[in-house]
């Protein structure tokens, strides 16, 4: 098998996912993921899609990501992840799509309008 490559997005972060057959490892940014994503609930969720199609120790995954914040960059790497895994075998398909796994989050910043504080903040008005 040759190295499976797929693109995870959410909100402005790109997670770029090259999975490889290997332990289990998993390398974001040249670093373990316990150091890059601190808290246990990043680290289930970029392990979310290996754990549910029973693949967490059989492939070695490298992760390029920038962009965005910790918890999008986080939702960047499972859905390039459970991308990668669909490829694999067709059959993930039928376990990650009912969980959402499979949807790419539309949701983006709205934009500041002219005359306004923030998107739908507006200034204080006052009579005098």
């Amino acid at each position: 098998m040759e190295v499976i490559h797929k693109i995870g997005r959410r909100k402005t972060a790109v997670a770029r996912v090259y999975v490889a057959p290997g332990k289990g490892n998993i390398t974001i940014n040249k670093k373990d993921i316990t150091s890059y994503f601190t808290t246990a609930t990043l680290q289930y969720k970029v392990k979310q899609p290996l754990v549910m199609t029973n693949n967490d120790s059989n492939f070695d995954i490298t992760v390029n990501v920038f962009g965005g914040g910790i918890t999008g960059q986080a939702e960047a790497v499972r859905l390039a992840i459970s991308r990668a895994m669909c490829e694999l075998d067709a059959e993930n398909r039928s376990t990650l799509k009912p969980e959402g796994l499979l949807t790419r989050d539309p949701r983006m910043v709205e934009r500041k309008k002219f005359g306004q504080k923030k998107a739908r903040k507006k200034f204080q008005f006052s009579k005098r």
